[in-house]
């Protein structure tokens, strides 16, 4: 990498306010604040003193927010920054960009505050225009590997708005369901980004470790996967989504034994990717053992919510924004701590309706409290970052 603070003639002169000069700028800022901000209006709501001015429901507008707020700004981030680096185009940025985080932001204040029509009209809109965006750089720098990233981008957009639908009663489903499809959507694309990158930046950085790339074994983990959540989200046959949601986790394990977590011990910014992946056969698991009826279904879908999604958002958004940023691949003790956080509020969040039934309502809080100051952790210590040039002086 080139840290001169003069750009070499590679290096497109940066220009444009450094905020919108590449997408995860403002998505990862937005993210990261609006995850402080939903769990402290979640706290407001779980003590009866506020409720969404929408008319959706506090839970339904708690696990909509978090899939289609957090989750998506993160994802959208990502894409919209890894889109230049697989093409070499130019994704959206400058007025562009601002006008596409603006539908976002609006789309999250319309939530909480305004009329479900506004909010409806706000949040249906975003994910597909950002999915035709970002399949266009693909199609024109003829990158057809990542078009099935785009497709997940598209289905995720399609699932928004039938749940909007349900919301609203105009379609006679429940809006659980395109929640549920929402989350199997999401954790689809750990499964590939994950997948591509986790044995990646293991490798990098151990001198002599030789994993091996994507198998046949690990085509058929995706598939059973993708198979099991399908059956559980449309409550299909218990016993088959049970079975294909175990075996699916264990392949998962396997998985993920053979990426050699052991080696990531003294490296944070690295154990954060495998440990949070660990959550996904963890969550599967934990959606079998429901669907025998031996657990309820909260604790797979937080494991794979908080833990696995919660985990690998962490990370992500901490090693990409320093690498675009032109900083070290190397966190500090405080943002270590951050993902301890994080990790921490899953296991309390999963673990509480199964082993701590009594103190239920005290762990929430506890969990919500732990990602929190997760959070809060990032914004003080990467919005300078996120707000300026890049330290090498280029464009990004």
């Amino acid at each position: 990498m080139n840290t001169s603070l003069n750009p070499t003639p590679a290096q497109p002169l940066p220009h444009g306010l450094p905020f919108l000069r590449l997408g995860f700028r403002p998505f990862y800022f937005g993210a990261a604040l609006f995850a402080v901000a939903v769990m402290l209006l979640w706290f407001g709501i779980f003590v009866g003193r506020l409720a969404p001015a929408s008319g959706m429901t506090p839970v339904l507008w708690h696990a909509h927010e978090m899939l289609f707020g957090f989750a998506a700004a993160v994802i959208v981030g990502f894409l919209l920054t890894a889109g230049r680096a697989w093409t070499g185009l130019p994704t959206p940025r400058g007025a562009m960009l601002a006008a596409l985080f603006a539908l976002w932001a609006g789309a999250r204040v319309a939530a909480f505050v305004g009329p479900h029509a506004i909010f409806f009209v706000l949040d249906v809109v975003f994910l597909p225009l950002v999915a035709v965006l970002f399949v266009r750089v693909l199609w024109r720098a003829g990158n057809r590997r990542n078009l099935k990233v785009g497709a997940v981008l598209a289905l995720l957009g399609l699932a928004n708005l039938v749940f909007h639908l349900a919301a609203a009663g105009i379609v006679a489903i429940d809006p659980v369901r395109p929640l549920y499809g929402a989350l199997s959507l999401i954790i689809v694309l750990e499964l590939i980004i994950g997948g591509r990158v986790i044995p990646s930046f293991t490798m990098n950085v151990t001198p002599g470790l030789k994993l091996q790339g994507p198998s046949r074994r690990d085509a058929v983990a995706v598939v059973l996967t993708v198979l099991g959540l399908a059956c559980w989200m449309h409550d299909g046959p218990r016993y088959v989504a049970a079975g294909l949601l175990a075996s699916a986790a264990i392949l998962h394990v396997v998985r993920w034994v053979l990426w050699a977590p052991w080696v990531t011990v003294k490296r944070p910014i690295l154990w954060i990717l495998h440990v949070s992946y660990a959550w996904i056969p963890v969550g599967l698991a934990l959606l079998a053992a429901a669907e025998m009826g031996w657990i309820g279904a909260s604790s797979g879908i937080h494991a794979l919510a908080v833990g696995a999604t919660g985990g690998l958002v962490i990370g992500m958004l901490t090693r990409t924004a320093r690498g675009h940023t032109g900083r070290p691949l190397k966190v500090s003790g405080i943002e270590a701590a951050a993902y301890v956080m994080v990790l921490a509020a899953a296991v309390v969040r999963v673990a509480a309706p199964l082993v701590a039934p009594a103190v239920y309502s005290q762990a929430l809080v506890l969990s919500g409290a732990l990602w929190v100051a997760a959070f809060a952790i990032y914004l003080i210590k990467y919005t300078p970052w996120l707000m300026t040039t890049r330290l090498d002086g280029s464009d990004g």
